[in-house]
């Protein structure tokens, strides 16, 4: 079979001829029709994420819609860190997938279930979730933070407060029902605006979420009330500089949700709402489609037309 080797995790993958994986007794062998390039792909094929033990030559793709052995168009989750959905085959465990409702678009599930699907398990998994909660996500001009807040909105949010670096993407949030739009680099702006959120999705970490964190803190009407901070991604740094005060003397809690502190069950138990919610509209997603054969020019940001998250599909 073909597919998008990489052999250094400083160069982009070449599609080339692989061996065909073999399925464990768990598993089955899939015909690969559509498989997102996520920023958690980029971070497998160059090393860097937190989950890589350097094992290389590897086929990235953490997931993708393919056709099963029953005839069944269906998304899949991948568990190899090597053996990954940018192949025509991929061994996948029936149990990590689901069936995509007739009519759906593969590519538009492709695109869209790995970054709706980061929000959607920290608020389902990771905290309780109350209804009708305030929610801040940070970093919401990317795809997953745009997710979030319409993730946010249909898992029962009242309010959402959206904020990020782009000012040009900040613009269009609005039309994704977000309440407010705050600047990241507006702190006071946006403690104002989140001082009674319940709920924070943070995207970015770093020293934008050290400074946010003091600010909303401190900005609190009532300090003791609980308040969720989730670091699900880390855009502007790996390491954030949080003050002790910041969690004494307030009911700040934080967690992180990823794999590790989501086990697959976690991840699996939400599959289905998440491929619905996206099939029938609820949450827009943006895709650009461009043939797998393409990998090394679309890893470059070539090749493709439109906007949206980048699918490798056959």
């Amino acid at each position: 079979m073909h597919a998008a080797v990489v052999t250094h995790f400083d160069t982009a993958p070449t599609w080339t001829t692989f061996q065909d994986p073999t399925p464990t007794a768990d598993q089955v062998l899939v015909d690969v029709v559509a498989a997102g390039l996520h920023p958690r792909v980029r971070s497998q094929a160059s090393g860097s994420h937190y989950t890589s033990d350097g094992a290389l030559p590897l086929v990235p793709g953490v997931d993708g819609v393919g056709r099963f052995p029953d005839g069944t168009l269906r998304y899949f989750a991948v568990q190899s860190d090597t053996r990954g959905s940018m192949a025509e085959r991929v061994a996948v465990d029936p149990r990590a997938s689901v069936v995509l409702p007739d009519g759906t678009d593969p590519v538009t599930v492709a695109a869209g279930t790995n970054p709706v699907m980061s929000s959607w398990v920290a608020l389902r998994q990771r905290i309780v979730f109350p209804a009708g909660a305030r929610v801040l996500v940070l970093g919401a001009t990317g795809a997953s933070g745009r997710a979030a807040i319409q993730v946010a909105k249909h898992l029962g949010a009242s309010r959402v407060v959206a904020s990020g670096r782009d000012p040009r993407r900040l613009a269009t949030l609005a039309a994704l029902e977000a309440d407010a739009v705050v600047p990241l680099d507006d702190v006071a702006a946006l403690a104002a605006a989140a001082s009674d959120v319940d709920v924070v999705l943070d995207y970015v970490w770093g020293a934008p979420t050290a400074s946010a964190m003091a600010a909303i803190v401190t900005a609190r009407r009532a300090r003791g009330d609980r308040l969720d901070w989730i670091a699900i991604g880390s855009t502007a740094g790996p390491e954030a500089v949080i003050p002790s005060a910041a969690l004494r003397a307030s009911g700040l809690t934080v967690v992180g949700s990823g794999q590790g502190s989501v086990g697959i069950g976690g991840f699996v138990a939400e599959l289905p709402g998440i491929v619905r919610a996206i099939a029938d509209g609820t949450i827009a997603v943006d895709a650009t489609a461009v043939p797998m054969a393409g990998v090394a020019r679309a890893w470059a940001g070539q090749g493709a037309v439109g906007a949206g998250r980048v699918v490798l599909a056959v």
